[in-house]
């Protein structure tokens, strides 16, 4: 990459909130440190599928134009979903890889809507974020991603023999975000960046964020609620409904009183 390549920083430039958007959901995936047959998405959470909770939550966001779902090939569970009926709501086939279920859902949305169309990426395995965490993401830069400052002590490891891990180093931990979705770009330059990244340096693509940069650009980090995470191990599942319960109990009804949060 040369200085050319990078960005000129007022193309990174905040959009209104209200402006229109699509959200990709890449769900291809088996989902396999949940250690299940079935594919994580489709786990039940509280009486219906993982997936069905992040739609019902991504179809209460602000001014969205639609989501795009990218499913696997054999997938015959997602037409069943009652979310799936809702006309905001398509599918492409995806790949064998998050990236390449991205890349195919970017494909398809490129041949309908101009380069400039604001994306935002969302796992599927990610039910729990906070409407008002969407809303600063719009608000801010036009590449920016949601992701949360680390508020514990971070150590870098050393392998040693046997499989064991000793410590290298402290890092120092207000330099250390952990990346979460949505994950945000105009749509033109996402599909470039990951293209090219894929292709070039497949590996090192493990977000999109890191398809960006890859080219030189320089992601916004809007700091997000801990309720975020992203359900992974079987533990996991019961946070996330002992969290959906209390969400949805009457005590917490009305308007989202959640602040991102910079635990010391």
């Amino acid at each position: 990459m040369t200085a050319s390549d990078a960005q000129p920083p007022e193309v990174n430039a905040p959009k209104p909130a209200t402006a229109p958007y699509w959200v990709i959901v890449p769900a291809a995936g088996a989902g396999k440190r949940m250690g299940t047959a079935q594919p994580k998405q489709y786990l039940p959470l509280a009486d219906k599928p993982l997936i069905a909770h992040t739609l019902q939550n991504i179809l209460g966001w602000p001014n969205v134009t639609g989501i795009i779902v990218a499913i696997a090939a054999d997938d015959r569970q997602f037409q069943s979903l009652a979310e799936a009926a809702d006309p905001r709501v398509h599918t492409v086939t995806g790949g064998s890889e998050r990236a390449d279920s991205v890349l195919a859902a970017l494909d398809f949305l490129s041949a309908q809507q101009p380069p400039e169309t604001t994306v935002l990426v969302h796992d599927a395995a990610r039910p729990l974020v906070e409407h008002g965490d969407i809303v600063r993401l719009l608000e801010a830069a036009s590449m920016a991603l949601l992701a949360q400052p680390a508020s514990d002590t971070v150590k870098q490891a050393e392998p040693v023999a046997g499989g064991q891990s000793l410590v290298r180093q402290t890092l120092p931990r207000s330099e250390i975000w952990l990346a979460q979705t949505p994950q945000k770009a105009p749509l033109g330059r996402l599909r470039d960046c990951l293209a090219r990244g894929l292709k070039e340096n497949p590996a090192a693509i493990t977000d999109e964020a890191s398809a960006l940069e890859l080219a030189g650009h320089h992601p916004q980090l809007v700091p997000a609620c801990r309720s975020n995470f992203k359900v992974t191990h079987p533990a996991d599942l019961i946070l996330a409904e002992a969290l959906l319960r209390h969400r949805n109990s009457p005590a917490q009804q009305g308007p989202s009183q959640s602040q991102p949060g910079t635990d010391e």
